[in-house]
């Protein structure tokens, strides 16, 4: 397998000060948690030479040789209750403080996460159309989820670790030399080692945590997409192909996660070889400089504690970065999706209370890219209540026309009006509140039947749901389920394909919206229902502007205006019956429709 060169994260110190305008609300309670956890931290530095009096006091009190004799000493067991005590009161303490700070970094770190997770749903709706175009819903999902929480779990461990083992560090080193200079220089010269395998693990694994969060969210993108097209993968025995696929992308996430966890891993395993060593070597040279008197035998006793506090920091420091390293490279990826180009802010736009249905497009351009024009030159006036069909071969445009005009999507030149109105003077919101649509895939929330109906819609009563339900042949079927209109739909209780497109047609009914789109909304239902729905949708276009794209030529007969497009262009424009006796592009696709049926 060829080795893959990973890459740190791209600006560890822009992504850091991001952060900071999150950290910003937080900081008095933070500072707080640092107080709690410094001054626990020194009760903790002070503990070992606390230990080092009692030991001396036991020492001092222990029998003796002189001249050959015995002496037997007593204990100052007062002054050994009294050192004791004090030592309990401080490791308590040190308890209490350091519960404090974990408490309040919990809480910090996840009103981050539900921040950055509020923040991450607002941005989704802000965002145009030609993003979701590019991006995988997977990867999304991956950036709320997987990375936001990397966030708070790094951030939680990071903040407080550094600072405490920093001070732990230093205050050890200062309580070392204090007690004896000999033996911290033996505790350092036997922690190089440690230090410098340290130094080269930190370096080697903070560049593979932003690759293993690329990865997770690539592998979930394709899970999200394998899952919701199960059925045509398995239709089309792709299985092998599928799990290749996967496999191959399971594969570079293993390899970075492999690796960064197995490189930071090692921090621990290294920097308690190192402190066991040091045990050792202070050992070894305490002895010998406490025969000769020069320290007492409770520094010995202090500076095996010592040893620890002097060590264990190293690696926590350690960790402290790669987590930071981690978090970084999280964060790189929400700020990356925060700071996409929204659509353009909106103000001081003319307002439609209801509009009466009139659309004009005047010499439309668009292209998805910039150097493929699709729509070139569209130009077509329609009148409020009007039934206008829009036909084609797949690729001509069809549905572009009717996502241009909910502004989906900005056209490149030309203008869209609505009651005279350039579209693009209307915010957005209030632009498609004047639609209600039926489209090609049914789409539906897990909910009851009636939520799903009224969805986006406020005081509807229920015989309004029924009756809409009535029109389109779907109430018999819903009063023959358990729970009727609070049937809840999900993976276990579901509609068929046909039925959900009811459904959806009965939502765009029940909706007050005065023009109507219908993009393929008979596509998956059957001819007996594609009638019955016909007829609910002419009652329904009454007093609407109707927008239909089909490619059931036979549903669109009683257009008020039918327009043949072809390769961005309106080819042909009129009624059925007339655009037959042209005898042309609408008259072959006809003719060639009607021979398949």
């Amino acid at each position: 397998m060829a080795k893959k060169e990973f890459q740190k994260p791209k600006n560890f110190k822009k992504t850091m000060k991001e952060m900071m305008v999150y950290l910003k609300p937080y900081v008095p309670l933070i500072i707080i948690s640092l107080i709690a956890s410094i001054v626990a931290t020194i009760l903790q530095i002070i503990g070992p030479d606390k230990l080092k009096l009692i030991t001396n006091e036991i020492s001092a009190g222990l029998p003796q040789m002189v001249d050959g004799k015995p002496i037997v000493k007593a204990i100052d067991m007062e002054a050994v209750k009294s050192i004791s005590l004090t030592l309990l009161i401080f490791y308590l303490a040190s308890l209490i403080l350091n519960t404090v700070q974990s408490f309040i970094m919990a809480d910090v770190t996840q009103n981050i996460s539900k921040s950055f997770r509020e923040k991450i749903s607002q941005k989704v709706n802000k965002l145009p159309f030609s993003y979701y175009d590019t991006t995988s819903i997977g990867d999304i999902l991956s950036r709320v989820t997987n990375d936001v929480d990397t966030i708070s779990q790094s951030l939680n461990q990071a903040i407080g670790n550094l600072l405490t083992s920093i001070i732990m560090l230093v205050g050890s080193l200062v309580m070392m030399l204090v007690n004896s200079p000999a033996l911290t220089l033996t505790t350092i010269l036997s922690s190089i080692i440690g230090f410098i395998l340290m130094a080269i693990i930190m370096k080697k694994s903070q560049t593979y945590f932003k690759d293993q969060q690329k990865n997770l969210g690539a592998i979930n993108g394709q899970i999200e997409e394998v899952y919701t097209g199960h059925e045509v993968v398995k239709a089309y025995n792709a299985g092998s192909r599928v799990i290749d696929e996967f496999e191959v992308t399971n594969e570079k996430l293993y390899t970075s996660a492999w690796k960064s966890q197995f490189l930071s891993g090692l921090m621990m395993p290294i920097m308690q070889f190192s402190g066991n060593f040091s045990y050792v070597c202070v050992c070894i040279v305490g002895g010998a400089l406490a025969i000769e008197g020069k320290i007492s035998f409770g520094v010995i006793v202090a500076f095996i504690i010592y040893v620890r506090l002097f060590t264990q920091p190293l690696s926590q420091i350690a960790q402290g970065f790669n987590t930071l390293q981690r978090a970084a490279a999280a964060g790189e990826r929400v700020f990356e999706f925060l700071n996409e180009k929204e659509e353009e802010k909106e103000e001081g736009k003319i307002y439609l209370d209801k509009a009466k249905g009139q659309v004009e497009f005047q010499n439309v351009k668009f292209g998805y890219r910039i150097d493929q024009t699709i729509i070139k030159d569209f130009s077509v006036k329609v009148n409020p209540g009007e039934k206008i069909a829009i036909v084609g071969p797949t690729g001509a445009g069809k549905t572009t026309i009717v996502n241009l005009l909910m502004r989906f999507y900005e056209i490149n030149s030309g203008r869209i009006l609505l009651d005279g109105i350039d579209t693009r003077d209307i915010t957005r919101v209030n632009l498609r509140d004047q639609f209600c649509m039926v489209l090609q895939d049914s789409w539906v929330f897990e909910g009851s039947i009636k939520e799903n109906i009224t969805f986006g819609q406020e005081d509807i009563d229920d015989s309004e749901v029924i009756e809409v339900c009535k029109k389109v042949n779907l109430d018999h079927f819903i009063r023959t389920l358990e729970d009727g209109y609070d049937t809840i739909l999900n993976d276990k209780n579901t509609l068929s394909q046909g039925q959900l497109q009811l459904l959806t047609i009965a939502r765009a009914m029940i909706s007050k919206a005065p023009i109507l789109i219908l993009d393929e909304a008979t596509s998956s239902v059957d001819t007996r229902t594609e009638i019955i729905v016909q007829n609910a949708m002419d009652k329904l276009a009454k007093g609407r502007t109707s927008f239909v794209i089909a490619h059931r030529l036979s549903t669109i007969k009683n257009a008020d205006l039918i327009l043949v497009m072809k390769d961005g262009d309106i080819v042909e424009k009129g009624k059925h019956d007339d655009l037959l006796e042209k005898g042309g592009f609408y008259a072959d696709l006809y003719q060639a429709q009607f021979e398949r049926e």
